[in-house]
């Protein structure tokens, strides 16, 4: 038997002054009429669910906050969920095979922000690929310290995508049909309906279901994707009510683009050949395929007016799948392509858990105090079947202007099938208590505390040797306690946090969490501090959200870029930046939306294994952190039936390896749509994408550029009755 030591996580939040009037929560009220309709992407009197388990608004978090409800996901024609996010304040997001859901955010990237599932977090990387757009309510990012609330150690943010569910108050049924360059499809349905007649139904349901599909801007590489939510609503009694939620997504890609080998000789910058833009190198049987189940049964009970349960029982299930021929480069004079790192593996993941969740507001010392305590009890269980080819010599050497792709069963050493190596297994016990005590009519002050009992074992299946052991039993480390503390007002506010996040939850991703990573690897620490304001201009036509903050973190984990699916540990990072988000209704008509974010990002400590010596990257940017991204929005509305607008995406250059000696050049890229209202329920939609045909890498990596999209057309048909 194996001794299992406790680990300890504990995140105390304290000292959040807030001064806020009651009736500052809402915006003025105005008579232009436009402005009613536009949606906006400074969202603040909404109640959020990702910032608090107290229902608070995003004006009243102590933190920065970004929201993307349903009416602004379908005004900016988002196709997934990385389209929603790259909207967001400071948000680079990317989808490259081997990084999965790749995000960049506040001077950190992949497993160091967290992305949660209806508040679910899955510690694997590859979960968070992106999914259609369609199935989703809402998407929220909190920039601020989520520690107390997840336990992730997610100093620098965290991102939750929120599913629809079945709505009482809402009885329709709403379309889409969308079709555009490459092939580019959508077929989309929701439904949400009472399952009974009569004035008073106790039963509500709905479906939505998604299935897309692509050739490809490049190469050989089709997807088809579909995505499906169901979940009834039950009111069993006056006070009590069920929802069984259950959703399904499968991707199946073909041949997946990994990126474009970069010209020789190779400079400072990152350049490709022009003329071969859209050739694909991996084998033409190549393949990503996921499917993903999610099973939610969600009670709750108002047990009184000041008193509230919540309990969530689920369950997650999630197959994926590689077959690829993953790298490639340039001889030296750029006629051929030497193509390399033969990669088969499958992932089997299943997550089962229960949440419980207990809501209370009373009075203390004559003082309103809120209450949120619970637990979060979870298993996280994956099974490996890697087996890859990765050495110094290429498998071959093809013309890339005249090839055959090949297969990959042609492949030695890697066509034998799948065979079981590890399989992991991270159980969490987990206590959080969260209060917002209303020490005035202005002044608040909030604080959470959270444990974490965390234990990971390991079995190898594969050779055993004494850096690979038959088995490993591995636990977070104990942890000092964190604390986050702030001072907003009406306007502003000031945040403090102190986290520490053990190797097993730090990780983040269970598959790259080796034997001796596991044994190695030190305790992650953190400390951030954030300044900020939130406000309505103008009479109410215009709202403005501003962040400064500080964030340093030591012993956290960095993707190897010379090779994505390994990872490298960094000693100590700091990162600065300006966050700002706003909308203005210049005029009845026009409505302008902007966000920009700063980040000066750079290793403080860090000493890389390059070829068996130690370099020392002090002072280095991380890989693909660009330190400017930016988004502008304008609409326009011509007369009532017809609108029209532009947007604007600026990216910075980033640095594609560690030693900050290659990077990427910054791009930018426009959009314009036009929208025709045929009547109240329907409405026909064109939209261009990258109208200047910007050749850009949205990742870059060792010596591969992975390339977005070229220009785009689309016209959707939006029907709702």
């Amino acid at each position: 038997m194996n001794t299992r030591n406790t680990s300890l996580v504990l995140m105390i939040g304290a000292c959040n002054l807030a001064w806020a009037e009651e009736n500052a929560l809402d915006l003025p009220a105005t008579t232009i009429s436009a402005r009613q309709e536009q949606p906006s992407g400074v969202i603040l009197d909404q109640p959020i669910k990702t910032g608090s388990r107290l229902g608070l608004t995003a004006r009243e978090t102590p933190a920065s906050v970004s929201v993307a409800d349903r009416s602004i996901i379908e005004e900016r024609g988002a196709k997934d969920t990385q389209d929603v996010i790259n909207s967001m304040t400071g948000i680079n997001a990317s989808a490259n095979p081997g990084f999965g859901g790749f995000v960049s955010y506040r001077g950190f990237t992949q497993n160091q922000i967290t992305q949660l599932y209806n508040g679910i977090g899955m510690s694997y990387s590859s979960a968070t690929r992106p999914v259609d757009a369609w199935i989703y309510d809402r998407v929220e990012l909190i920039g601020g310290p989520s520690t107390f609330l997840y336990g992730a150690g997610a100093v620098g943010g965290s991102i939750n995508y929120i599913t629809k569910l079945a709505s009482r108050e809402e009885q329709a049924v709403e379309g889409r049909v969308r079709y555009g360059s490459h092939d580019s499809s959508e077929l989309s349905l929701g439904v949400n309906h009472a399952l009974s007649s009569g004035a008073d139904p106790h039963h509500f349901a709905r479906l939505d279901v998604s299935r897309t599909g692509s050739n490809g801007y490049m190469d050989r590489n089709k997807r088809d994707s579909t995505s499906t939510a169901f979940s009834i609503l039950s009111d069993l009694t006056p006070q009590l009510s069920h929802t069984l939620a259950l959703e399904y997504q499968e991707d199946k890609e073909e041949s997946p683009y990994w990126g474009s080998p970069i010209l020789n000789p190779v400079g400072d910058t990152m350049k490709i050949d022009k003329s071969r833009r859209f050739e694909n190198y991996n084998v033409g049987d190549g393949r990503y395929e996921q499917r993903v189940r999610w099973v939610r049964s969600i009670i709750d009970y108002q047990v009184n007016d000041s008193t509230s349960l919540q309990n969530t029982l689920y369950h997650y299930d999630a197959q994926r799948d590689y077959r690829n021929l993953e790298n490639y480069r340039y001889n030296t004079d750029n006629s051929l392509v030497r193509r390399g790192s033969a990669y088969l593996q499958r992932h089997e993941q299943q997550v089962d858990g229960n949440r419980f969740e207990l809501r209370h507001d009373n009075a203390l010392f004559g003082m309103t105090s809120q209450w949120s305590a619970g637990f979060d009890y979870s298993i996280n269980q994956q099974k490996l079947y890697p087996n890859s080819k990765f050495s110094s010599s290429p498998y071959d050497t093809v013309d890339p202007d005249n090839f055959d792709p090949g297969s990959f069963y042609d492949i030695s050493g890697v066509n034998n099938g799948l065979q079981k190596v590890r399989k992991h297994q991270v159980t969490t016990l987990a206590g959080f208590l969260e209060n917002r005590l209303g020490l005035t009519d202005k002044l608040a002050l909030l604080t959470g505390l959270r444990y974490d009992h965390l234990h990971m074992e390991v079995n190898n299946y594969g050779a055993v040797t004494p850096t690979s052991p038959a088995f490993l039993s591995a636990l977070g480390n104990p942890s000092p306690g964190g604390s986050v503390w702030s001072m907003p007002s009406l306007q502003h506010s000031m945040s403090t946090c102190n986290t520490a996040q053990p190797l097993i939850r730090r990780r983040g991703n269970l598959a790259s969490a080796t034997f001796s990573q596991a044994q190695n690897a030190d305790l992650t620490t953190g400390e951030q501090i954030e300044v900020g304001s939130k406000f309505d201009f103008l009479d109410g036509r215009g709202a403005a959200t501003l962040a400064a903050y500080q964030i340093v973190r030591k012993d956290f984990s960095v993707t190897d870029p010379d090779n994505i699916n390994n990872t490298t540990q960094a000693g100590q990072q700091t990162s600065k930046g300006i966050e700002l988000a706003g909308k203005l209704q210049v005029t009845s008509r026009l409505m302008a939306e902007a966000n920009f974010a700063y980040v000066d990002a750079q290793y403080d400590e860090f000493t890389e294994n390059v070829g068996g010596q130690a370099v020392s990257r002090k002072g280095n940017t991380p890989t693909n952190v660009p330190n400017h991204v930016g988004n502008l929005w304008l609409t326009y509305e011509i007369v009532p039936a017809w609108q029209v607008g532009m947007d604007a995406r600026y990216v910075a250059s980033v640095y594609a390896d560690n030693a900050n000696t290659l990077k990427a050049p910054s791009y930018t890229l426009y959009g314009a749509f036009a929208r025709f209202k045929v009547d109240e329920q329907t409405a026909v939609t064109a939209r261009a994408r990258n109208l200047t045909d910007e050749i850009y890498a949205k990742q870059a990596y060792g010596t591969l550029y992975y390339q977005g999209a070229p220009r785009t057309f689309e016209i959707a048909v939006d029907t709702r009755f």
